[in-house]
């Protein structure tokens, strides 16, 4: 009898288990998800466009421990403050930027609370009264889920090198 009891319950924990795995990854709409992140992705361009750090910082997580690797060998941000003052000295030099995006991949963990990305980026804009621009931009990163919304926690950007 114990042992019929026993493998009751063990089935049931068994199927129980299964539901919540089931729930967990059933419990968010992969696809409106991966419109929120474009969205979260396409007003980092728009916030840098406009040179607007108060746009930028609706889109970074606001923690001392995220991270941007930056195209210098040296650029290497950690934290909210870090970034945010990197931006203003670039805002403070660049004029009328336009930002480019193309081969745009997102992709979503399947709990559906992190997210990861890939993109090239068409950089122009004005600096020192000429115009300049980096094609080719390869910018990556990883968003978080926080509250119902989607923060960049991580980043790198990358200038292609030329094929010898």
């Amino acid at each position: 009898m114990k042992k019929i009891i026993v493998i009751i319950l063990l089935s049931v924990i068994v199927v129980s288990c299964n539901n919540l795995d089931k729930q967990s990854k059933a419990s968010f709409d992969p696809e409106q998800e991966m419109e929120n992140i474009a969205l979260v992705l396409e007003k980092y361009v728009i916030a840098n466009e406009r040179q607007e750090i108060e746009l930028v910082k609706e889109i970074w997580a606001p923690d001392t421990d995220i991270v941007v690797i930056g195209t210098n060998s040296d650029e290497k941000l950690i934290g909210w403050d870090q970034i945010k003052d990197a931006l203003q000295r670039q805002f403070n030099t660049f004029e009328e930027t336009y930002i480019s995006v193309r081969d745009q991949v997102i992709e979503i963990n399947e709990t559906g609370n992190t997210a990861w990305f890939s993109e090239i980026l068409n950089y122009n804009y004005i600096y020192q009264d000429e115009a300049r621009q980096y094609e080719g931009l390869r910018f990556t990163g990883v968003l978080e889920k926080r509250n119902g919304d989607w923060y960049i926690v991580q980043s790198h950007m990358s200038i292609p090198g030329s094929p010898d």
